[in-house]
């Protein structure tokens, strides 16, 4: 796992160094074991390690393959690297390392602008064809890693974060309404290629950019899910036996795919508990289990220890737990808001940015149990939706959206005013091929476009601000493939996650697998009082926030009057979104 970052001019000039060692510099947390820097021509691409598989310096980025010239620089892992190793040597490829990267120049000099569809893993990567003077860029299928740029006339610039983009200059930061109203009324999510800023954009999943050195872009999709029934179709026990032997071979594969230790985050909810439960069941030893918890409030937990003492104590594993007080969350947040690649108003952005701290000190890789409830429809909003009359918009929408699209406009600056963009982009979704039902159709949109840009990133920027490695078994492709042609109704059975909760039993302890859902609780970012409250009334009223005007002031008054009694359907604090927003773009832009 690493960061990378790229030039390619169009002008006939060569890339300076000083853009691209800003760039690095801003990476640095991401691979804090080695750095590199390749310029030759038009072409720049610079390379900050975190070494996971072949920890000698032949597995040093960005790589060169002296047989066909070409250079690469590749943040992520190929879970099949030997597999693919085997089938290149067998065509006469001959390999100087034993690492993932070099897999991938001898698959693309073998594949061409295929390999991609051959990879399995999280990966980003930008690939300079020497003889064809062009530029290959690479997301993963789920956007698991992710891929920025910012290109004008004369030069195209990519990398891992926007910081990166930010710190080498001459980028177009002015707000992109569309991507306000998206920011706004999904969560904090804004769906690929656009980001909050005019200039910066970013590689859509499953996706390749082809760029040449007059600037000619060719993009290509080179995935697409299938949420459909199978021809064949499965009772109740294949669909969950298949389950288990497809997650089974996910946490396997991760594990795995690594030269050196892999813990697991352990949240105490059924998704991290199970994973340990499959790493045992398989017979691994000395499993290393890590928990965080906050603070309680009068309303709501500030940790599930409850739960994860419990998974501890059945499995026995190696575990760290840390309790973190309201006070070094008040004291860390600018810290952590620094870390994220666009802002994110989860509560649990800032409780992995600080496990991963403290996780980062023992290990380097971890599993994680993101994107098992977009998978496996866990939420509590995939009920109500499927209990709902209507349009797939409609349905959605009641239950989603932070803001209709009045209040949305009753709480912006006039300027950004325009369309109800997030409907239509919702609605273009949900009405894609490729999707029998609503509920396939709703999973399908949030395995495919809202996923990528609010857990799985924020798991990607505040572990990698560590160099720590989180990997995602339940966004394993094939996982989620399988997943998507399930009838909806068995994932939804039982109150959601059937699936999981089936293959838990015997394996998990039963207060662990009926508990109610959880949700990483900070109550400190969802009930906003005391030093919290005055904080954001400081970030709201401040004079960068006025000349801002992103917000109309009725807006914010109205916040901060009765900060806990504006909640978004998904639960979160509408004070804490406005806030988090203005906080980054002070930290992030106007502090650059």
């Amino acid at each position: 796992m690493c960061g990378i970052c790229t030039e390619l001019r169009f002008d006939g000039q060569t890339p300076a160094a000083a853009p691209m060692q800003r760039m690095l510099d801003k990476l640095a947390r991401r691979g804090p074991d080695d750095d590199g820097l390749h310029i030759a021509g038009p072409i720049a691409l610079g390379h900050r390690r975190l070494a996971i598989i072949d920890l000698s310096a032949r597995g040093h980025q960005p790589m060169l393959d002296p047989r066909t010239g070409n250079v690469l620089a590749f943040n992520g892992v190929i879970y099949n690297y030997r597999e693919l190793r085997a089938q290149l040597q067998a065509k006469g490829h001959h390999f100087d390392s034993s690492s993932d990267t070099e897999v991938i120049l001898k698959a693309y000099a073998e594949w061409g602008e295929h390999c991609p569809e051959r990879l399995d893993g999280m990966f980003a990567f930008a690939l300079w064809n020497a003889r064809e003077q062009r530029l290959f860029l690479v997301r993963d299928r789920l956007g698991i890693k992710p891929l920025y740029y910012s290109c004008d006339n004369q030069r195209i610039r990519i990398a891992s974060n926007t910081q990166a983009l930010l710190a080498a200059g001459d980028v177009d930061t002015e707000i992109d309404p569309v991507a306000l109203h998206h920011h706004l009324s999904l969560h904090a999510v804004v769906p690929a290629p656009r980001t909050l800023f005019k200039g910066i954009r970013k590689l859509p999943p499953a996706t390749t950019l082809s760029i040449d050195i007059r600037g000619q872009q060719r993009q290509r999709c080179y995935w697409q899910l299938d949420a459909t029934r199978p021809d064949k179709a499965l009772d109740e026990k294949q669909w969950i036996e298949a389950t288990h032997a497809s997650l089974t071979q996910a946490v396997d594969k991760r594990i795995h795919a690594a030269d050196v230790p892999v813990g697991v985050l352990l949240s105490g909810g059924l998704d991290s508990s199970l994973l340990v439960a499959l790493l045992a069941e398989a017979g691994h030893a000395d499993i290393r289990t890590f928990s965080v918890g906050f603070e309680d409030s009068l309303e709501e937990s500030g940790s599930e220890f409850e739960y994860s003492d419990q998974v501890v104590e059945h499995f026995a594993t190696r575990h760290h737990r840390w309790r973190i007080p309201n006070s070094a969350v008040l004291e860390r947040l600018p810290e952590a808001l620094t870390h994220m690649s666009e802002p994110m108003v989860g509560q649990d952005a800032v409780a992995f940015y600080l496990l991963g701290e403290r996780v980062s000190q023992d290990i380097k890789v971890v599993l994680s149990g993101q994107g098992a409830d977009e998978v496996f429809a866990g939420y509590f909003w995939y009920p109500q939706m499927q209990a709902t009359a209507g349009s797939d918009l409609d349905r959605f929408r009641q239950h989603y959206f932070d803001r209709s699209h009045e209040e949305l406009l009753s709480a912006i600056n006039p300027r950004y005013h325009g369309a109800d963009h997030t409907s239509e982009l919702v609605r273009q979704r949900l009405a894609l091929p490729r999707a029998d039902r609503f509920m396939d159709r709703v999973l399908h949109m949030d395995v495919t476009m809202l996923i990528t840009d609010d857990p799985v990133k924020r798991v990607d920027n505040m572990t990698m601000a560590w160099g720590l490695e989180a990997r995602v078994p339940f966004l394993d492709y094939q996982l989620v493939e399988l997943a998507a042609q399930m009838p909806p109704e068995l994932k939804l059975k039982g109150g959601g996650k059937f699936p999981l909760k089936a293959i838990s039993r015997g394996l998990l302890p039963d207060s662990v697998i009926d508990r109610p859902k959880g949700y990483f609780p900070m109550p400190a970012l969802k009930y906003v009082r005391g030093d919290f409250l005055e904080l954001m009334g400081d970030i709201l009223n401040s004079r960068a926030c006025r000349e801002r005007g992103l917000f109309q002031s009725e807006h914010i008054a109205a916040l901060l009057a009765a900060p806990e009694s504006h909640l978004s359907p998904l639960r979160g604090n509408k004070l804490w979104h406005a806030a988090l927003l203005e906080w980054w773009l002070q930290l992030n832009v106007d502090g650059h």
